[in-house]
């Protein structure tokens, strides 16, 4: 099967380690991923809270080239990490499909910029991939680098189960959680594994940001949690960047080493840490994370 791979503006920037990690492992597991060509900002945040339709618009014109690019194949796989793109993008096909009058002014708009769209890509999320497709056993055969039960969190956000369920259970997902005990982590079991970090609160409003983020760590700390393994760039931004703040306005010794699944499967792959981008981690890691 051909995945094609959309990156999204946030693994270009600030969430580059997650892209890095990410080709590193899929591409240890000889499943390479073809980035879209000539893709943009999938419209997630600000445009949605000022031009819903123009957001669907920049959503659409993706989804019309991986079509393309895919070109010969009933059905195109287009992997997207990121959970806002992974959102937007499956809302957009989603009311495509759903909503004739939305699909009809979409596809007017695609036509106008040379483009179409019949519906034949698959949105996928990597987890999604790696569960599903490559399978645990498969993953657990390429570990070369013991965790020793390194307790983990797996925190999913509130973006990647909700509002569409399609690979995972909407309250209770456990895709993160196996793929850590395959990898050899102990995965921690914890209750806020899909509560909003607050997203962009901590550029706007930074107390409450601040503190939606502290509620996350402080409880993922209190059930012996060492690392909190993620999936979405601003989420990873928000628990990473934060922690000075948050131990200094609350007086606290919150060490949580956030870091991307994917970086967790890097290093029992037993790949090196610039590989990984594990270099511009902010927060200490455990020593089981040291290769």
């Amino acid at each position: 099967m051909k995945y094609l791979y959309y990156p999204g503006c946030s693994l270009k920037g600030t969430g580059r380690a997650y892209e890095e990690s990410l080709l590193a492992v899929f591409g240890a597991l000889h499943l390479p991923l073809q980035e879209l060509d000539d893709w943009n900002c999938c419209g997630a945040t600000a445009y949605m809270a000022v031009d819903e339709m123009k957001a669907f618009a920049l959503a659409a014109r993706n989804l019309a080239l991986a079509e393309a690019q895919g070109s010969g194949n009933d059905d195109v796989t287009l992997v997207v990490p990121c959970n806002a793109c992974y959102l937007v993008l499956m809302k957009t096909q989603r009311y495509m499909q759903e909503y004739a009058e939305v699909g009809k002014k979409l596809t007017r708009i695609l036509e106008a910029a040379g483009l179409h769209y019949e519906g034949k890509v698959a949105i996928r999320h990597p987890l999604d991939v790696l569960v599903n497709d490559i399978g645990l056993e498969h993953i657990s055969g390429h570990v070369k680098h013991s965790l020793g039960d390194l307790p983990v969190a797996a925190y999913y956000g509130c973006q990647m189960v909700r509002p569409y369920s399609t690979f995972d259970d909407q309250h209770n997902p456990m895709s993160m959680d196996r793929l850590a005990k395959a990898l050899g982590a102990a995965p921690v079991d914890w209750p806020l594994k899909t509560r909003c970090c607050g997203g962009a609160l901590t550029g706007t409003i930074e107390n409450v940001g601040v503190r939606l983020n502290y509620i996350l760590l402080k409880e993922a700390q209190k059930r012996g949690a060492q690392v909190m393994t993620t999936a979405c760039p601003l989420c990873q931004f928000n628990l990473e960047c934060y922690q000075g703040s948050m131990n200094r306005q609350y007086e606290e010794r919150i060490h949580v080493t956030p870091i991307y699944f994917s970086q967790l499967m890097g290093v029992a792959f037993g790949l090196s840490q610039h590989t990984l981008g594990l270099h511009r981690s902010l927060v200490p890691m455990p020593q089981q994370l040291a290769i």
